[in-house]
């Protein structure tokens, strides 16, 4: 496998951004391996290897760049933490049209490097950036041909870039994997979202997972369910295998 961390340029100035990808038997299908709010960590660096071990050219870009912002380091549960404030400072100073700015400057990158292939790309986004992955795939159809949000949120609000209205643009395939315990996607957020997409005849699958809470695929995290994870990553890897 080859690794590489590289600060790519944007316009609103550089995103540092960890790719990885096999060594031979390229050009490789790009993937965008999208962070959580607690932002890039060795948890996050070994999931992109895990995509990039099945043959893809993944990129896990450091969202908070805008900020200053590398790495957080650990989180405590301490919802009144200092370091857990901070990180909603942070998630909460991005919006779909920053990401969606950097995720052209990741697939222009993309397109010029010889282990990247040019053709149908993924991408994959957990909590906070499911709503990026989705929006990518909205955004760039041309490219984005499977998309896949984990514990989504946001993915239903009043905004006119809400995934929900705008998942019709998408030319490939959307995933949605749900936790069944999640105070940021409620029941009610789920029913709403599988509503409007069967009503606009998206394709895509909303599936929620029984008995998992919010975070359920992160090993590090107190909730981390290995089966529910494993058939994330199941789930996942057939959906690009499909369309990629």
């Amino acid at each position: 496998m080859i690794e590489q961390q590289i600060d790519i340029p944007t316009l609103d100035g550089r995103v540092s951004t960890f790719i990885t990808h096999p060594e031979r038997h390229g050009p490789h299908p790009v993937v965008l391996l999208f962070m959580d709010a607690p932002g890039i960590r060795e948890e996050l660096r070994s999931m992109a290897r895990r995509l990039g071990t099945c043959g893809y050219y993944v990129m896990l870009p450091s969202l908070y760049y805008r900020s200053g912002v590398f790495e957080l380091g650990p989180i405590p549960q301490d919802e009144q933490s200092p370091e857990r404030r901070r990180m909603y400072e942070l998630m909460e100073s991005l919006t779909i049209a920053m990401v969606m700015q950097d995720t052209k400057a990741l697939l222009d990158f993309a397109a010029m490097q010889s282990a990247a292939s040019k053709g149908a790309a993924g991408a994959v986004g957990y909590c906070m950036s499911g709503r990026y992955a989705i929006s990518a795939a909205t955004h760039f159809p041309d490219r984005i041909k499977a998309a896949a949000s984990v514990y989504g949120t946001h993915l239903v609000t009043d905004a006119p870039d809400s995934p929900h209205r705008t998942a019709p643009r998408a030319s490939g395939e959307l995933y949605f994997a749900c936790a069944e315990t999640d105070r940021w996607a409620p029941p009610e957020t789920i029913a709403a979202l599988r509503e409007s997409l069967a009503a606009d005849g998206v394709n895509a699958e909303v599936e929620v997972y029984p008995g998992t809470q919010h975070a359920f695929a992160f090993p590090q995290r107190p909730v981390y369910d290995r089966d529910a994870a494993e058939r994330h990553w199941e789930r996942l890897l057939a959906l690009y295998r499909r369309r990629l």
